[in-house]
């Protein structure tokens, strides 16, 4: 999205100044959030790769098991992670699926208009999604509850997806602060 002349004035170039560097710490949060993403899903592809050569080798070495136990426990953790991981820099980057058809042949008003609606209603949904994961989270932690296939505390992957969904809020937040400056709210230049 262009620039828009369309914002909200800030009177005070203080609180536009805070206002950009907080923009800009989000945007240093998204872009690690969008590498650890990377990392997860280059984990679950080495997982999987693993779980074919330990299959492929056991029909050959009567000694090794059928399969890694913990695959697909694990892979699904990865998944989840790498979702709620890569969430926020996609956003940022503009990669989310979007219906351009209307905003194309709408004024800067209306399309700034709906960009603060749909900002805000995302943010209203990841802070509900971050809210409700940390809950889980907290709750496995407290009663101890771990996974039944590898016996592992079930509050550190669901701490992952709430941290991943609380980075996606913040970077929303951002978008609401990109919009009342004026600023771009994408960057197809975060992701290089």
């Amino acid at each position: 999205m262009e620039n828009i002349d369309t914002h909200v004035p800030v009177a005070n170039s203080r609180v536009r100044l805070l206002i950009q560097r907080a923009l800009l710490a989000i945007d240093t949060v998204a872009k690690l959030d969008g590498w650890l993403g990377a990392l997860c899903l280059f984990l679950l592809c080495l997982l999987m790769i693993a779980g074919i050569v330990v299959r492929t080798l056991s029909s050959a070495v009567s000694w090794l098991p059928k399969d890694i136990p913990i695959a697909w426990e694990y892979s699904s953790y990865l998944m989840a992670v790498t979702f709620t991981f890569g969430a926020a820099l996609t956003l940022r980057a503009g990669g989310h699926i979007r219906v351009r058809v209307f905003l194309s042949n709408a004024s800067p008003a209306v399309v700034t208009a709906l960009e603060c609606i749909s900002s805000a209603a995302g943010l209203a949904f990841a802070t509900f999604f971050t809210a409700a994961m940390t809950h889980f989270s907290y709750r496995a932690y407290a009663i101890d509850e771990r996974s039944l296939a590898s016996n592992t505390p079930l509050w550190i992957p669901e701490a992952l997806v709430a941290f991943g969904a609380m980075l996606l809020a913040l970077q929303l937040l951002a978008r609401l602060g990109q919009l009342f400056l004026g600023e771009p709210v994408e960057d197809k230049n975060m992701v290089r």
